[in-house]
């Protein structure tokens, strides 16, 4: 029998990519399933970018290009540091992967030595922790709590460094929360991080463009030019040009660790697809007008979830202020029973019930690091995200407070009978 690497056991399946797969074999049986999982925009990619990727088939751009991206397109990253983030990068300061997970994945597996620290504040996406853990480090999770918009706080920052910390990583706009940082709350960071110059900071700007409410965007090397030595600004098109199927990521950082992505990065893809690198030149130098109007479209889908959820007893949320995900409470819920006398726990057990009294698909907030939540994603139709609250509320409306007895004397909701 094939007896598998020990390294393998530190991490499990990502939640957000089996609630996706759970979602498309349950619909494949016949279930009515309501899927509000995905970290996909439901938009088409804009045209213009799918005939750049034609162009380039038809032009024979098929063949491998640089392993770290082709020059083009390092060339267009660039440019979109220096126009949108004011931060000058040379192109050997520049890597292209498939995907900006697997600049994540590079870096860390680069950087972290056994027994190393990552900071990584709670709601965290869920591949942070895992990546870490696969590099053999420790992540260290500083929660972040919803009365501070469940951003980082200088104070707890400076509580969780220590001689083995090795990166921050400062996810903004935030997935699950949406929480989006400010100039001054960046700068309050860098402050404490001054007095630890061995701490790397891994920018994940991947919902960059998606800030609502007229927010503005910053990014921490722009905030504080200083930490741009030691700062990896990942970023990528997937979520603002709706290509997430494409997969194309980059970053910009210091030329060494550059280097030594790019070598890691040569012994296991190699370079991303070169058609693909076509179309994201097309995506960042061409037109960006749609990004605004899709924006306005998910601003508006926003206040209409979070409209319908606070009307549902038992379910609590804010109005994330970036990405496009509702990150609600459901904590009053804790306690309660099913029809069937099975007892509502924890965040998970409402998740499941949900999938299946009512056949809705969302997040449990443990795979964030947020038991008592749930994440579901605004990037669908409306029609969707009403018959979705809908159903939340027809889940929360068929439980019952529990009477008498405790968790253990009840039966857990994921053993009790259909």
């Amino acid at each position: 029998m094939l007896e598998l690497a020990d390294r393998l056991r530190r991490i499990k399946p990502s939640a957000s990519s089996m609630a996706g797969q759970r979602v498309r074999e349950l619909r494949a049986a016949g279930r009515d399933v309501i899927g509000l999982t995905a970290g996909e925009p439901d938009f088409e990619t804009p045209l213009h970018i799918r005939q750049a990727a034609w162009v380039a088939m038809n032009a024979g751009q098929t063949r491998y290009t640089d392993v770290g991206g082709a020059e083009p397109l390092r060339h267009a990253v660039a440019e979109k540091f220096r126009r949108e983030n004011g931060l000058d990068y040379e192109l050997s300061e520049i890597i292209v992967s498939a995907g900006a997970k697997q600049i994540i994945f590079n870096a860390l597996m680069c950087t972290v030595q056994q027994g190393d620290e990552v900071i990584v504040p709670a709601p965290y996406w869920v591949s942070y922790p895992d990546i870490t853990r696969f590099a053999g480090g420790r992540p260290v999770f500083v929660p972040c709590p919803p009365d501070n918009g469940f951003k980082l706080r200088p104070q707890d920052l400076e509580q969780a460094l220590c001689a083995r910390t090795r990166w921050l990583i400062l996810n903004s706009p935030n997935n699950p929360s949406g929480a989006t940082y400010t100039r001054a709350e960046l700068l309050a960071l860098a402050e404490v991080l001054e007095r630890y110059p061995q701490v790397w900071v891994l920018a994940d700007d991947i919902y960059e463009h998606l800030t609502y409410d007229n927010a503005a965007f910053v990014t921490l090397a722009q905030a504080a030019p200083s930490f741009k030595e030691r700062t990896l600004t990942v970023n990528g098109v997937s979520k603002a040009y709706a290509m997430t199927g494409w997969r194309i990521g980059y970053a910009g950082a210091p030329a060494p660790l550059i280097r030594a992505m790019v070598t890691l990065q040569s012994q296991s893809t190699s370079g991303a697809n070169a058609v693909a690198q076509a179309a994201a030149i097309a995506a960042l130098d061409g037109p960006q007008d749609f990004i605004a109007t899709n924006k306005a479209l998910l601003q508006a889908r926003r206040d209409r979830v979070v409209a319908a959820l606070g009307k549902i007893d038992g379910i609590a949320c804010r109005a994330p202020a970036g990405a496009f995900y509702v990150l609600a409470s459901c904590a009053a819920l804790m306690g309660a029973r099913t029809p069937q006398g099975a007892l509502i726990r924890c965040g998970d057990d409402w998740t499941d019930w949900l999938l299946d009294a009512q056949g809705l698909a969302v997040l449990q907030g443990s795979a964030y690091g947020v038991d008592s939540h749930f994440r579901l994603s605004f990037a669908t139709s409306s029609a969707q995200l009403d018959e979705g609250c809908r159903r939340i509320a027809a889940a929360a409306a068929a439980l019952t407070p529990a009477v008498g007895g405790t968790a253990d004397s009840c039966i857990p909701y994921t053993q009790a009978a259909p």
